[in-house]
């Protein structure tokens, strides 16, 4: 006995190279959006804008600008303190835009059993 199904419901031929071509344009659209990611910058203040940190897409520090104000030879952990905080904001801030960047090609897709692609 057959199975008769629905008109564009199966996995004939036609459809699964339309998936084909779905997923390659997602995947060519992904590392457009990644390249477009990775050149964006940032510019990151903390301390009450007494540090500035500019960072890029790709995680790169371009600069850390530092008001004279706050640097006291007496107390270099609130200079570094100061200085972590920033950049974990910036990297915290590069990671979020990508992710929901991403998002919107993928629509969040997640595909149990086949971890990797996308």
């Amino acid at each position: 006995m057959k199975a008769r199904l629905p008109k564009g419901m199966g996995g004939g031929p036609s459809n699964m190279q339309g998936m084909i071509k779905q997923a390659q344009k997602m995947q060519e659209d992904m590392a457009a959006l990644q390249e477009e990611l990775n050149a964006r910058e940032y510019d990151v203040k903390v301390g009450g804008g007494a540090v500035s940190i500019k960072i890029n897409g790709k995680l790169e520090v371009g600069s850390i600008d530092i008001d004279p104000d706050i640097v006291d030879p007496d107390d270099v952990e609130t200079l570094s303190d100061i200085l972590v905080a920033g950049f974990n904001e910036a990297i915290k801030k590069v990671n979020s835009t990508n992710s929901e960047e991403m998002e919107k090609i993928t629509g969040n897709l997640n595909v149990p059993g086949i971890p990797g692609l996308f």
